[in-house]
């Protein structure tokens, strides 16, 4: 654990050039999902409250790390229901009463980027957001929609497919081959259960129909073309698109290490500047006429030497804070700038900046060692040159250590439920389960 105590220059990173913002305007960090892990709501709380702008956050559970930060200054513990648009909408409302002036939203999950699209005219006289079509964060969300979206616009992607059967799964694996993924098609779906995660890699046709035994006919289920990816190959785009969709500042980044290995979130990123996915990516976005914050993932497929857009994130993404331009500003600043009134400075981001996930990157990096694509001194080298973590911050502790003792906790009741299972008695139906 010293390892990650070590590169703490976060809080020193933060003295740096001072964005002028407007203090006087509050923002709300919004979050209507249950994941008690979003490390995403945290960077934004302490982007803007080292700058003086009072934060408030919104959250399902009072033990979730990022509500212990001191920079929240006021904490809206509540737990909706996310299908009741109207409870939202006033349970918004009431919030903004509380707080007494309007204030800057700040969506950093899936289901809150839904809402305010499609639900949020009502909330426009107490917070400041951007004017998003209301369809556009549904379409890129849902995998399938996205896929059908870029084909349509002849923006590179990877073959996508919904399945409802085996049988349908394994017709496509026969056309584009062994190993695919099988996604969830909406993050909020995930069924949690077997061995479906949301993203998960399959090699062969066994798995495959060990998977989709737990899928049903009618939600059905994603499978997706496999890209030979390799060191360079993930990228991370994060930006916050203007009124008329100009994307300033627009981010690029390099995935090291995600979990699971190849197929999962960041555990390590590496700030890089690449102006021709930064073209291809704004394009995009002027096309969408999309605005607000975004983080979308691309991986570089070898065989054809395009980028392939895999994932769309229209809110803020959990590693924004590897990022930061040289006016000190990140997506989360940006938004509230532009928000306010005031210009988002035309300048380049900071390159080589490195970001590390302290709960996500132990257990990839115990798969990348067992993969043999990594080794104690290759690994060392790489947190030594942590220039952000996702929980820990000398001027921030609270999160980090309300982080460990839930992962701590989480880890003991799941040895605890495997050493039950162990010590079950042998039935018949046992056998014939296996």
């Amino acid at each position: 654990m010293s390892a990650f105590l070590v590169p703490a220059r976060s809080a020193r990173a933060a003295r740096g050039p001072v964005p002028d913002v407007d203090t006087a305007t509050p923002a709300v960090v919004l979050k209507l999902g249950d994941n008690p892990f979003d490390h995403g709501g945290l960077g934004a709380a302490r982007s803007l409250g080292r700058l003086g702008v009072p934060v408030y956050a919104v959250d399902r559970s009072a033990g979730t790390p990022p509500l212990a930060s001191r920079y929240v200054r006021g904490r809206w513990v509540w737990q909706p229901n996310v299908d009741d648009t109207d409870q939202v909408r006033e349970g918004l409302m009431r919030l903004a009463e509380r707080i007494g002036r309007p204030s800057v939203l700040v969506p950093t999950d899936d289901l809150s980027a839904v809402f305010l699209a499609e639900e949020g005219a009502g909330l426009r006289p107490y917070f400041l957001f951007p004017d998003q079509p209301p369809d556009l964060p549904r379409r890129v969300i849902d995998k399938y929609t996205l896929f059908s979206l870029c084909r349509d616009l002849d923006v590179p992607c990877v073959a996508t497919e919904l399945v409802r059967s085996v049988e349908e799964a394994e017709e496509f694996a026969a056309r584009v081959g062994f190993p695919l993924l099988v996604k969830v098609r909406v993050p909020w779906h995930s069924p949690d259960r077997g061995p479906v995660r949301r993203t998960t890699i399959v090699c062969s046709g066994p798995e495959l129909a060990a998977v989709f035994t737990h899928v049903s006919a009618e939600d059905g289920m994603l499978v997706q073309e496999h890209i030979p990816g390799g060191a360079g190959h993930d990228w991370f785009f994060h930006g916050y698109c203007d009124g008329a969709s100009r994307c300033r500042p627009a981010f690029t980044g390099v995935k090291e290490r995600s979990y699971p290995a190849h197929a999962g979130p960041t555990a390590l990123g590496r700030a890089a500047t690449n102006p021709e996915l930064v073209a291809e990516v704004r394009d995009l976005l002027a096309r969408l006429s999309y605005r607000g914050i975004l983080d979308i993932d691309i991986r570089l497929d070898p065989r054809d030497n395009r980028y392939k857009l895999l994932d769309f994130n229209p809110r803020l993404g959990a590693q924004s804070r590897v990022f930061r331009d040289s006016a000190g500003v990140d997506v989360a600043v940006a938004a509230h700038l532009d928000l306010t009134g005031r210009p988002v400075p035309p300048v380049d981001q900071i390159d080589g900046r490195v970001f590390l996930v302290e709960n996500y990157d132990v257990p990839a990096s115990f798969d990348y060692w067992r993969r043999g694509e990594l080794d104690p001194r290759r690994w060392l080298s790489s947190v030594r040159d942590v220039d952000e973590l996702a929980w820990f911050a000398w001027d921030d502790l609270r999160p980090f250590g309300l982080m460990c003792r839930r992962v701590g906790g989480r880890a003991g009741r799941r040895m605890l439920a495997r050493y039950g299972r162990a010590r079950q008695p042998f039935a018949p139906h046992q056998l014939t389960a296996e």
